[in-house]
């Protein structure tokens, strides 16, 4: 287990493009630091520190990596290599795992290479691109939704709000469904898996009465695709009573569920809308209509940037726009929540959970196993990073769970749902947690005395050498001052107080 002092985050690469065949690696004589930094930026620091050789390459080198790189001496590279060699390296117990069999586990019975399939989307939507996904490494594919509409897309149809560094953080798009006709999703359906016959083919259906559910849901089949997925949720339709408008209505997702799951013999999951208070009665209803598990979320209805200028929001089609999907790292917590609700349904007990929403590391999709979600899906961050994000999604998974001993990845899942309750009124309130000041990581800003002054409890003072200096009778530890701390030099201290016994 490696302190949390010797890790690495993205906060220390802020400036790196993790550039495609990277000029850093071009003019390394000694290793390929593109690759470490992308571990870095995904959360894998201990598998970059276990990778490098026990000779340190970088500490005399005269870095020209640094001078090659795209934003020329603005990355600290050697600085990175040598904080994975000297600070992480050291503590690096964990090896990088010889196989991937830990992470084998399967979709209703059928079986997956690993948890991680592509989210139905533009990014699982022609045969090459489908099948470049399969040679990096992806178990399966939720492909692009198929219909019978004539689908012509908007242009642009995609917005952002983004990071300091131009990283996304929340993504917007009005983009439909599959504009290819369904004869020829049926035929990438089959040469998908004459080529790739042991990876996982979801079939993503939007039909417009129940008889089109149906003759869907019996085509694909017929095609090679494994499973059905019901698009109840696309938030982006240009008809009425399609999409969201059926996943906010329970009796239509009962009856269209019915009408697929009675026209094939694959497994049924219906994909829900988090644009309602609560998932459940959806899900219930899909249960009902034969359903053999559920996917959640998909994108959530949003309004992203509103032109001063102009007056119109993103993205802007000839000086109009819409009401669009939301995605991205920013919707997690909310795609969290709704698959914890799922989780916790003993109406869904023993069905298949199909987690989505904001998934960019390993980290991310272990939170959404850990609370229910037996496979995962991610699309917004392979638009941004591409297909090869599934080395560290692998990677970073399978270290963590030989690390804490469990033989499968289906062990985790759920393990989470036990210590979260629907409410605060359950959570124990007569102890408290101090803020503890690391004086050495502290650079004396004083944006903890500050937060803590105007938005807080006014505990925290700065002394005269510029350093923290906490009131124990006024502080309720709350924590604000540990999340606005630019440095992380605020950690919790290592026991609780009792509210009573504190000074």
């Amino acid at each position: 287990m490696i302190r949390e002092e010797a890790y690495i985050n993205r906060s220390d690469m802020l400036r790196c493009a993790l550039c495609v065949d990277a000029p850093c690696d071009e003019n390394c004589p000694a290793l390929k630091p593109a690759r470490l930094l992308r571990n870095i930026w995904f959360g894998n620091e201990q598998a970059a520190a276990r990778s490098l050789s026990s000779e340190n390459h970088c500490l005399t080198c005269s870095a020209p990596c640094e001078r090659a790189c795209a934003r020329p001496s603005e990355v600290p590279i050697r600085d990175l290599m040598n904080r994975l060699y000297y600070q992480v390296r050291p503590e690096a117990e964990t090896p990088i795992p010889q196989d991937e069999s830990r992470l084998a586990c399967d979709l209703c019975g059928i079986p997956l290479e690993n948890p991680f399939i592509l989210a139905s989307s533009v990014i699982a939507s022609t045969y090459d691109m489908c099948a470049r996904a399969f040679d990096a490494g992806w178990a399966g594919i939720s492909f692009k939704t198929i219909c019978t509409l004539d689908i012509h897309e908007a242009s642009p149809r995609f917005s952002a709000i983004t990071g300091d560094n131009g990283s996304i953080i929340g993504f917007k798009n009005i983009e439909q469904l599959s504009d290819h006709s369904v004869a020829e999703n049926m035929e990438i359906f089959r040469r998908l898996k004459k080529n790739y016959p042991s990876k996982f083919i979801l079939a993503s259906i939007m039909g417009k009465n129940e008889a089109e559910w149906g003759e869907l849901a019996k085509l694909c089949e017929e095609n090679g695709a494994d499973a059905v997925e019901l698009n109840f949720s696309c938030p982006n339709m240009v008809e009425d009573g399609m999409g969201s408008d059926i996943g906010q209505v329970p009796e239509l997702v009962e009856r269209y569920t019915r009408a697929a799951k009675q026209a094939c013999s694959i497994p049924v999951l219906a994909k829900l809308t988090p644009n309602v208070a609560d998932m459940s009665p959806a899900a219930e209803a899909a249960v009902r209509g034969g359903a053999d598990g559920v996917a959640a979320i998909n994108t959530i209805k949003s309004i992203v940037r509103v032109n001063p200028h102009t007056y119109v929001s993103a993205p802007a089609v000839r000086g109009q726009s819409a009401v669009g999907g939301y995605s991205g790292c920013a919707v997690k917590p909310i795609a969290l929540r709704f698959v914890a609700e799922l989780g916790h349904n003993p109406a869904l007990k023993g069905k298949h959970i199909s987690a989505i929403g904001g998934v960019e590391t390993w980290k991310d999709a272990l939170e959404f196993m850990l609370l229910g979600g037996s496979s995962v899906q991610i699309a917004t961050a392979v638009m941004q990073y591409g297909y090869r994000i599934i080395e560290d999604l692998k990677l970073g998974l399978n270290m963590y769970l030989a690390e804490k001993g469990f033989s499968s990845v289906k062990e985790v899942i759920g393990l989470g749902l036990d210590s979260l309750s629907g409410t605060t009124d359950a959570l124990e309130r007569d102890t408290i947690v101090y803020p503890s000041f690391n004086k050495e990581r502290c650079i004396g800003c004083g944006r903890c005395a500050l937060s803590c002054m105007d938005g807080g409890h006014q505990a925290i003072r700065m002394d005269e050498h510029r350093r923290p200096v906490l009131n124990g009778r006024n502080c309720v530890g709350c924590h604000l001052c540990i999340l606005v701390c630019p440095q992380r030099a605020i950690v919790p201290a290592k026991k609780r107080i009792a509210l009573n016994m504190r000074q």
